[in-house]
């Protein structure tokens, strides 16, 4: 597995972040779709919040997100992918600028943005060496793609140095103590398959990352809950963590076909609270 650019890159123009069944397609069950049509993101929507349901309150993600707070602020998405959340911001009143490393996520979301009538700067941009001014943003972002960083640290040291001091950011990471880490990778892949006396952990983690049906992505690596903080730490003395753990449905199926119907609601609750798969870091920066 080589950890180059220019491969990232290529896999995700190749295999964008559609939640279709399979990594990439537009096929969903109850029918495929045309990427860039108003259907197909309609469709990629609906699954996307349908993974993230504890997050939504009156809006998609408002949960999340301080959309009011932000109005008519300026706001950057870092890997912005077919531009669901981006929409969202603008949709609630922001300033919006997305970047992306490959260009099948930019073509799709200036689409989208076409398709609903709205207005933002999106670029295609390394998240290692972003084109904007120092402490250009009110507010930063990213979700679920720093971890497909070979540098990592350069990524969120760009991120804070175009905020603004006191600005808000939150980034989602994959969470390497998780339910999903420890089953499907480590105890599944890495044990029973005997695939990691043949590849580092690294290679593991990409290998049955985002796209394991398509052999997998050239580079994942999940951080701790420590790890994240301590990224983070040079730049923001408020940051915090929150563990995501909508996923846990799904692992506890795979574990026990059937389990998550019989284990009563609040001791998944409580268990995803712990070990799921998805850390959202957040805070804000230092004044």
């Amino acid at each position: 597995m080589i950890d180059n650019k220019k491969d990232i890159q290529n896999w995700w123009a190749e295999n964008p972040m559609t939640y279709g069944e399979t990594h990439g397609q537009t096929a969903f069950k109850d029918g495929s779709y045309e990427m860039g049509t108003r259907e197909f993101f309609d469709r990629i929507d609906q699954e996307f919040y349908s993974w993230n349901k504890p997050l939504h309150n009156k809006s998609p993600f408002d949960n999340l997100f301080p959309y009011e707070k932000y109005a008519e602020k300026k706001v950057l998405e870092i890997g912005c992918g077919l531009g669901c959340m981006l929409m969202n911001w603008a949709k609630n009143g922001a300033n919006c600028t997305g970047v992306d490393l490959n260009p099948t996520s930019i073509e799709q979301t200036k689409r989208r943005f076409e398709l609903h009538d709205l207005k933002a700067d999106i670029r295609l941009e390394d998240a290692n060496q972003l084109p904007f001014e120092d402490s250009s943003f009110d507010y930063v972002w990213s979700w679920g793609v720093l971890h497909h960083s070979p540098n990592v640290e350069l990524s969120i040291k760009e991120l804070f140095r175009v905020l603004k001091p006191g600005g808000g950011f939150g980034i989602m990471l994959y969470n390497r103590k998780s339910f999903y880490q420890w089953y499907m990778t480590d105890y599944v892949e890495g044990f029973l398959h005997r695939e990691s006396k043949f590849l580092t952990p690294l290679e593991l983690n990409s290998r049955y990352g985002d796209g394991h049906r398509e052999e997998g992505n050239p580079h994942t690596w999940p951080v701790t809950k420590k790890e994240g903080l301590e990224l983070l730490s040079p730049f923001s003395k408020d940051a915090d963590v929150r563990v995501l753990g909508t996923d846990l449905d799904c692992v506890l199926n795979l574990m026990t076909p059937g389990a998550s119907a019989f284990i009563p609601k609040p001791i998944i609750k409580a268990l995803a609270r712990r070990w799921g798969w998805s850390l959202w870091f957040h805070g804000t920066k230092n004044a």
